[in-house]
């Protein structure tokens, strides 16, 4: 009969995860439960994805680390054995420390777009990602902004989002188009699969800027590549007007907005981890390749492409340079995610195929009778 809890111990290293500093024992329920299947094989237990949590740690810490960060979870794993099954189903987020957070996870204070504030989990060690596998995670979405200063980022983050009839050959072109366009704004950007059909891009920044200018420095660099690549991207909030291009989702630049990170799994059928690559890998890239069981000895092999990350950080000057031209040619604000508040400039909340124009002002508010 199948074990239903062992005890790990779980070595916690310092910042560079080269010097143990302690060593903690977790108990994993359920170690031998299938989190994934695999197609063909033998599905991915719960005690073998804590074993690669453990292996990536130094990695995983060093991108989603001393942030805070969002949990999904699966309380029954991947049960689908489709593989085009819709990600996220049958999970559900965790932000704020539940009962009985044991005392080396780590938390901080953040305020949401609402005006609420409330705890929040940061992963500072080992021993917590571990824990937050006996948690049910799967998925791990870290802010784009440190524990030490919630509010201002150190990324300036762009999801390209694959729309029906796309998929990674049109997200690697665009990808380049958008590497140039950065590059040209003074920026230096990194890339990694989603772990599901698109491209991130991230470039480090130093936190001089809150949330919402961040957003209008992204908002300007999917403009700028829109207007090189008008067949190929877009940056149309309304899936009604994306066509068969790549979405330049603007929006993952808000404050609370959050991606898969680097190194974490996601909720399909195989594992399937969001994986750091190098420029020079993009065009032959299959993302399919990279997931729990194969990450370890690509790490082993090649090292980290994003150890550099945060070496350098740019400045966003020249893309709000961008935003403020543009803005003084006529394109102003673009729609903000329905449960955020209306936000000052923003576009009426109704798709353009429903939208009577006699019904709306000119700052976007509702014309009452």
């Amino acid at each position: 009969m199948a074990s239903e809890r062992v005890t790990l111990t779980v070595t916690d290293a310092d910042g560079d995860g080269e010097r143990e500093i302690s060593m903690r024992e977790i108990s994993l329920s359920s170690p031998n439960k299938v989190v994934w299947p695999v197609e063909g094989g033998d599905g991915i237990t719960k005690a073998e994805y804590a074993d690669y949590v453990q292996q990536v740690s130094t990695p995983f810490l060093a991108a989603n680390g001393h942030r805070p960060v969002s949990l999904e979870r699966f309380r029954d794993g991947i049960a689908s054995s489709d593989p085009d099954a819709a990600p996220g189903a049958g999970g559900f987020f965790s932000k704020n420390p539940p009962k009985g957070t044991p005392d080396f996870v780590d938390a901080v204070d953040v305020t949401y777009n609402s005006g609420r504030s409330h705890p929040q989990i940061v992963l500072n060690r080992t021993s917590a990602i571990v824990w937050a596998v006996q948690m049910n995670t799967i998925v791990f979405h870290p802010w784009a902004s440190l524990a030490s200063n919630t509010d201002n980022p150190v990324e300036l983050r762009i999801d390209l989002d694959p729309q029906p009839g796309t998929g990674i050959a049109e997200a690697i072109v665009a990808a380049h188009g958008l590497r140039e366009v950065l590059q040209e704004a003074g920026l230096e950007p990194f890339i990694k699969t989603s772990g599901n059909r698109g491209l991130h891009v991230f470039c480090p920044i130093v936190p001089e800027w809150e949330f919402l200018t961040v957003r209008h420095a992204v908002i300007a660099a999917g403009r700028e590549l829109e207007r090189r690549m008008p067949e190929k991207v877009t940056m149309s909030w309304w899936k009604e007007e994306r066509g068969e291009r790549i979405f330049v989702d603007f929006n993952q630049a808000n404050r609370d907005r959050t991606m898969a990170g680097a190194y974490s799994p996601r909720a399909k059928v195989g594992a399937p981890v969001s994986t750091p690559i190098h420029w020079d890998e993009l065009d032959d890239v299959d993302p399919t390749r990279f997931t729990v069981r194969t990450i370890p000895g690509r790490l082993a092999e090649i090292g980290d492409p994003w150890a550099d990350l945060q070496a350098s950080p740019g400045r966003i000057d020249t893309l709000l340079e961008w935003w403020e031209r543009d803005v003084s040619n006529g394109l102003g604000e673009l729609s903000f995610p329905p449960e955020f508040p209306k936000m000052p400039g923003e576009p009426p909340r109704v798709q353009p195929s429903k939208k009577v124009a006699a019904n709306w002002d000119a700052e976007g508010n509702p014309v009452e009778d």
